[in-house]
């Protein structure tokens, strides 16, 4: 397993993000990543639970970086196109969480990715499959300045 490279400001992954999750990534094969965490009370949207808006924000980059599990550089990044979550029980704060995406089916320029949320005990909470393209190539100039920063921190 390696550890993934993150970004500075990203919400999910961003080091210095003050704001963010701070989630860290490792290849768990070469189409299965995977990140140990806990969600903060101040991400909640019921009391102990947490918002289904952030859940979606972990699954979409969750199940994105398996794609990076094919290789860390930048041209593996790809953006959402579609979307769809399940919600299969609240997902608590303060927990120890698993995340893992996994590729399903990809191209050169489209894939087919799955991310899911689950307990300690195994059980799955949230889970998505995204459709994801490679952006347009501005999109990618655009993420030029960042990658001296698109790194493994310690």
């Amino acid at each position: 397993m390696s550890t993934q490279p993150s970004s500075r400001h990203c919400f999910v992954c961003g080091v210095h993000n003050p704001n963010g999750l701070h989630l860290r990534f490792v290849d768990d094969g070469d189409r299965t990543v995977r990140a140990e965490f806990s969600v903060p009370e101040q991400f909640n949207g019921y009391p102990g639970i947490v918002h289904g808006g952030i859940v979606a924000t972990i699954l979409d980059e969750t199940s994105g970086r398996a794609l990076l599990a094919r290789g860390h550089d930048l041209r593996n990044l790809f953006v959402t196109l579609k979307m769809e979550i399940r919600y299969r029980q609240p997902t608590p704060t303060n927990t120890p969480l698993t995340a893992i995406g996994q590729i399903v089916k990809a191209g050169a320029s489209r894939a087919t990715v799955h991310g899911e949320i689950r307990l300690p005990d195994g059980t799955v909470t949230a889970e998505a499959e995204c459709v994801v393209a490679r952006p347009p190539q501005e999109f990618a100039d655009n993420w030029e300045p960042e990658r001296p920063y698109w790194k493994v921190y310690e």
